[in-house]
């Protein structure tokens, strides 16, 4: 069965498989930097009467998570987003876990921005690697707000040291440095009991959790990062921002143009939108399925729909074997919604 806690979108419609497969594209689309440890991002494009939707959770995920991921795509694609309250989007830059030489080429990229996101914590490198290439990315942007991401790659003392050490860069906020929600309740507990200026932010701890709501009743965290695919949708995930009572960031999964488009109908339909939103990701990208792709431009992205290109979806097509995979854990998914 899919997670428990809120509930999908009351009026999601959960179409027939056959409806599914007859529309589903697998692509499969080079990054231009080892991502999450990938080189290649696969994901399966559905093609519903309201728009495009995206299908991608991670390969490691299993069914009853990746069920949220489908609800997420039937929703862009059948149901259509919510009424925007804004049109032009904040969003900041990504930059890997790279080395600190490659940062500048890395920020080319994205053009103008006003904040940075940036990657640390990765298994093999060190605290020294960390500070280096923040230490980068201030030289290129002296004024730009920045964010760390250690997607839960610390534990609590490994946490505090590496934050403490990062701090005088000029930090945002730090993004899930521990895996569990008492840890981050630790961390952001000592560092304000040390008079660090370091805000904690959740994110696995919101989105990979049974109840997402817990990390604001623990008082984990100072705001949230939520995404569209993993929440199970823009309407699901504005529940979440409601009743956690905390500012919130709206990120990417890592999407093709089309799952950015619905973490901007998030962005769009929030009520407050305090932060630079992750979602300049496309960039990560050597290419897209769509031939005018979700890029920032003035460290932003106006609203606009997108739509996958025939001749994209063809010439990036993922190989046999992987289409399949992806096939069959469609079905295995779309059973756990159906009806």
């Amino acid at each position: 069965m899919p997670n428990p806690g809120l509930p999908l979108a009351s009026d999601l419609p959960i179409p027939p498989l056959e409806e599914l497969l007859a529309t589903a594209h697998v692509v499969s689309l080079p990054m231009r930097v080892k991502f999450r440890g990938i080189r290649q991002r696969e994901s399966l494009l559905l093609r519903g009467p309201a728009a495009w939707g995206e299908f991608c959770p991670f390969p490691e995920y299993g069914d009853a998570e990746a069920s949220r991921w489908l609800a997420a795509a039937i929703e862009a694609g059948w149901l259509g987003f919510p009424v925007p309250l804004r049109q032009v989007i904040p969003v900041n830059a990504t930059v890997p876990a790279v080395s600190a030489e490659r940062v500048p080429d890395v920020l080319a990229r994205f053009g103008r921005v006003d904040a940075v996101k940036v990657k640390v914590a990765e298994q093999g490198q060190s605290l020294d690697d960390d500070v280096a290439r923040l230490h980068a990315v201030r030289d290129v942007l002296p004024d730009a707000a920045i964010r760390v991401d250690a997607n839960g790659g610390w534990d609590v003392p490994g946490a505090v040291e590496a934050l403490t050490r990062l701090a005088p860069v000029g930090l945002e906020y730090a993004e899930q440095p521990v895996p569990s929600i008492e840890g981050l309740a630790d961390v952001r507990s000592r560092l304000r009991d040390a008079g660090t200026p370091v805000l904690i932010a959740a994110d696995e701890s919101v989105r990979k959790e049974t109840d997402p709501l817990r990390v604001a009743r623990a008082g984990a965290a100072d705001l949230i990062v939520v995404k569209v695919a993993p929440l199970g949708g823009v309407r699901r995930a504005l529940d979440v921002v409601a009743q956690a009572g905390l500012p919130a960031v709206v990120s990417s999964a890592l999407d093709t143009s089309v799952g950015i488009r619905a973490g901007l109908a998030l962005a769009a339909a929030l009520p407050e939108l305090p932060y630079a939103c992750g979602l300049g990701t496309v960039s990560l990208f050597e290419s897209d399925v769509t031939m005018d792709p979700l890029v920032a431009d003035d460290g932003a992205i106006r609203l606009r729909d997108v739509a996958a290109d025939a001749g994209l979806l063809e010439r990036f097509a993922a190989p046999a074997e992987r289409r399949e995979w992806w096939l069959d854990r469609l079905r295995r998914v779309h059973a756990l919604l159906a009806p």
